[in-house]
């Protein structure tokens, strides 16, 4: 264990966001803008438990909001459209909702050079970059790679031909998703989703 973990006498605040997402701060600080103090403090494994027990779903409050909208028009039978963020609204914030809905544009994000080969390695080091375009400014993830959900069996990756199926984990905006994405090897590029991974 570090020596400043053993030694972290520092009494914290737990604070919450209007996302209702739970964090800790130090209780001589002031928490920072969008934070309010929740009424519990202690030292940092106390806050952490307590945390642990009243933070039952990690998905932010207006995720959780439109999950249910969704269901709910659903249930009416009602179709749903998926619908770009508003410049108006907080970046990112309907941002995970939005790539869990429909099909979107993806590309393979590969540097220094965009080629299938750079690809393949990425593969078998089973970590990819994959990037919705259709996000203002595109929205790049890193997608680690399941083994087991990956289909090859179309892609001739000698001739640049046939597609992958790629399937992933990966965090966003603190919502575990899964990545699942078809590429055309020969535009390193296709279509592609999120889904929210449940615990």
């Amino acid at each position: 264990m570090p020596r400043e973990e053993q030694e972290d006498t520092t009494i914290y605040n737990v604070v919450v966001n209007h996302e209702e997402q739970y964090s800790i701060w130090p209780l001589y600080r002031e928490p920072p803008l969008g934070w309010k103090i929740v009424g519990k403090s202690g030292l940092k494994a106390e806050c952490l438990a307590y945390i642990k027990e009243v933070w039952t779903d990690m998905r932010p409050l207006s995720l959780r909001k439109r999950m249910e909208e969704i269901a709910q028009k659903r249930g009416r039978g009602e179709s749903e459209q998926p619908s770009e963020p508003k410049d108006s609204e907080e970046p990112h914030r309907n941002l995970v909702n939005y790539l869990c809905t429909g099909c979107h544009p993806v590309e393979a994000s590969i540097r220094p050079e965009k080629t299938v080969a750079r690809l393949k390695e990425r593969i078998d080091l089973g970590y990819v970059h994959i990037k919705f375009t259709d996000t203002k400014g595109g929205t790049e993830l890193g997608v680690r790679l399941d083994p087991s959900q990956l289909d090859l069996r179309q892609a001739n990756f000698e001739s640049g031909t046939g597609t992958v199926h790629l399937v992933g984990g990966l965090t966003l905006d603190y919502v575990k998703v899964r990545c699942i994405a078809d590429l055309d090897l020969a535009t390193l590029s296709g279509q592609g989703h999120l889904e929210c991974v449940t615990e």
